[in-house]
């Protein structure tokens, strides 16, 4: 799509910043932010979901683990760069299983995919959010750097 980009690095001092990783939790949720799929026990994400219109669009921040793993108590984390990401799912998988003599067939499709695949892992992102992206952002440089 004209006009669109895939993903949105965002340059921010928060970047390199660490911390333990139950004070980011606990400074991070309050404002809504979510720990993010895809946690590995060296990295990991905490997420915060701006809109789910046509997939979902995330200022994601990436944590590597600094001193052991993420599932360790009292382990650090070092910020990575924030970014923009679309994440976009499929939207013509049959969800209406066909009913024919009291029996239930299931789509082959939908049995296969028990978990919808996105159609791009990242989508395109609507400058929109931009402007969302930065108050997030000033949010997030207050609350970790003060």
């Amino acid at each position: 799509m004209e006009g669109m980009i895939e993903m949105l690095a965002i340059e921010s001092p928060v970047e390199g910043t660490q911390i333990k990783l139950k004070a980011l939790e606990d400074k991070l949720k309050p404002l809504g932010y979510s720990i993010g799929g895809g946690w590995e026990y060296d990295h990991g994400y905490f997420d915060y979901k701006i809109d789910d219109e046509g997939g979902y669009t995330f200022l994601r921040i990436p944590i590597t683990a600094i001193d052991g793993e993420l599932d360790q108590r009292g382990v650090s984390v070092e910020l990575g760069k924030p970014y923009l990401l679309n994440h976009r799912y499929q939207q013509d998988l049959d969800d209406n299983p066909d009913v024919f003599n009291g029996l239930v067939t299931i789509n082959l499709n939908s049995a296969i995919n028990q978990f919808t695949e996105p159609v791009e892992k990242d989508g395109d992102i609507d400058p929109k959010y931009f402007p969302v992206a930065k108050s997030l952002i000033d949010e997030l440089e207050m609350t970790i750097l003060t």
